[in-house]
């Protein structure tokens, strides 16, 4: 029988490719920061809208129930932009996995290559790394995510015309309720397969 010859590797290509990628990938994060930036500074500005027309309009229930729906429909994106943050690390994680066992083959058949790569399998961060920008950008959405939770609570109780103790008590349940819920589904969602 035959015996297997050594595949002929090319390292420059390996090399090439993973440049490739992480020029892509910094690319990737930077779009992804930009639409996470927008979101900020589209509920930062629905915020100081609300609070200036809730300031000239204090009368017009009307107006309360429209800040009601805009309020719901940016808690709703703020769900969305979880989930695409949670899918996105995940993805990436998974990517990088790939990469990684491509390294490890080139390595295996090019020893002296080992030195060429920082990053090998055993370093691959968590999806869920504490204080990695992923993780961070998640909590800042989940906050933002929160806020507009509450402040939607907030203009439905005074839709309603309950404003009291309790309607504060219904306020701050939903921020808190908001975040863990937003919190929760981005955990759920960080999957590495």
């Amino acid at each position: 029988m035959p015996r297997a010859s050594k595949p002929n590797l090319n390292p420059d290509q390996i090399l090439n490719s993973e440049f490739q990628y992480i020029s892509q990938s910094a690319f990737q994060a930077n779009e992804d920061r930009s639409r996470i930036s927008s979101f900020y500074l589209v509920t930062v500005g629905s915020f100081v809208a609300a609070i200036l027309s809730v300031h000239f309009e204090a009368q017009a229930s009307f107006v309360s129930f429209a800040f009601f729906l805009l309020f719901l429909v940016l808690t709703g994106m703020g769900a969305l932009t979880i989930a695409q943050l949670a899918r996105l690390r995940a993805a990436w994680h998974e990517a990088a996995q790939a990469m990684d066992q491509i390294k490890e083959y080139y390595i295996a058949n090019n020893p002296h290559l080992s030195d060429a790569f920082k990053w090998r399998m055993k370093d691959i961060p968590p999806t869920n790394k504490p204080y990695s920008i992923a993780n961070l950008m998640a909590i800042e959405v989940a906050m933002l995510g929160a806020f507009t939770a509450g402040a939607a609570a907030y203009f439905l109780m005074t839709f309603l015309g309950v404003l009291n103790w309790a309607a504060c008590a219904v306020v701050v349940a939903s921020v808190l309720v908001g975040y863990l819920a937003q919190w929760l589904w981005y955990k759920r969602l960080l999957v590495d397969d």
